[in-house]
């Protein structure tokens, strides 16, 4: 079994997941992070005997050859998890940096990939993709062979090229590959991102993260009516971290999964108005629920629905914790965070 993992992003909200588990089942994990979305915060693995951190950005990493170069030599298995990401506003109106920054963030790490295949013990890379490379099909509940038409956003195009890398990379360096696409992802851990527009959501200011933090921070908050973006009929598979970070290592460990991509998800649809009765039962609100719907983005699927059959068939993999048990755990920790 590989022992040594080189995870990009490690810091980050899924990155932090993916560290506990993989630290708890006796991997060393070398994590590199430049602490650029929520700023240098503690995470519980920080000070793990087996977790080593380089502090740095993941551009370029691969030219460092000449000096430290070295440090990777011992690495089996790369997981490709850094990116630029954020909610759909943060999205929307970032779109060129999202598509410039992320692709450059993958040309390095499969330029290390590549040369660590070629000349040292690297057996795979395992590459976060997304759900929203789904973003233009109509078949729903979608496989993980319908990603035509492309993606509109920008965002979705760019989880689709990191694909299209790992296909390349094995064509032309026999790197062997596995694409996971995670489903909205929900729990701990995700914090307001530094250097974000400040974008006003009634008198609460909108959240760059995601709707379910966002509606625990404005329920908190006391604001009422609640403003969501759009209709709320949107519909999602709200999936928590513990079962993607879960979902994730069953991947990487099953010959079964080599070359191939994987839907991680939930098979529960829900409603982002759904979500919001939960939130609003959740935190026993004694007056009835009130929403304002404002204006959406433009790239905001109204179904977001990953087919999750592949994933249980072949990996074995079913999420395990409930909407319910999510919503309670991002209340509490929103509360925490509350200054």
């Amino acid at each position: 079994m590989p022992k040594t993992i080189l995870l990009t992003g490690s810091q980050g909200f899924v990155g932090s997941y993916l560290c506990e588990q993989l630290l708890a089942r006796g991997y060393h994990v070398i994590g590199v992070d430049d602490y650029s979305k929520y700023g240098k915060i503690a995470r519980p693995h920080d000070d793990h005997e087996n977790f080593t951190l380089y502090q740095e950005d993941v551009v370029g990493i691969e030219k460092t050859r000449l000096k430290q170069y070295e440090r990777f030599d011992e690495v089996d298995i790369i997981i490709a998890n850094a990116a630029m990401v954020g909610g759909v506003s943060y999205c929307n109106d970032h779109a060129y940096e999202i598509l410039q920054r992320n692709n450059d963030i993958t040309a390095s790490t499969f330029a290390l990939a590549i040369d660590l295949r070629a000349r040292s013990r690297l057996q795979r890379i395992v590459v976060i993709s997304s759900g929203m490379v789904y973003e233009a099909t109509d078949c729903i509940p979608t496989p993980e062979d319908d990603i035509s038409p492309p993606p509109p956003s920008m965002y979705g195009f760019q989880k689709l090229t990191c694909e299209y890398f790992c296909k390349a990379a094995l064509s032309q360096h026999d790197l062997p590959y596995t694409i996971i696409r995670p489903a909205n992802v929900v729990g701990v851990g995700e914090d307001d991102m530094i250097g974000g527009d400040v974008i006003n959501s009634g008198n609460v200011k909108l959240m760059m993260s995601h709707v379910l933090p966002d509606f625990v921070t404005k329920m908190l908050s006391g604001q009422y009516p609640l403003h969501i973006l759009g209709s709320g009929d949107q519909v999602r598979c709200y999936t928590n971290g513990k079962d993607i970070a879960r979902g994730i290592i069953m991947a990487m460990e099953s010959p079964e999964a080599i070359n191939q991509a994987f839907n991680i998800s939930t098979s529960q649809m829900t409603t982002v108005w759904q979500l919001a009765e939960a939130v609003w039962k959740a935190l026993d609100i004694s007056k009835p629920l009130k929403i304002v719907h404002d204006e959406s983005y433009k790239y905001d699927i109204m179904m977001l629905v990953p087919d999750t059959k592949k994933a249980k068939d072949v990996l074995g993999f079913e999420a395990e914790v409930s909407l319910e048990e999510s919503i309670h755990e991002v209340i509490d920790y929103v509360k925490r965070a509350r200054p």
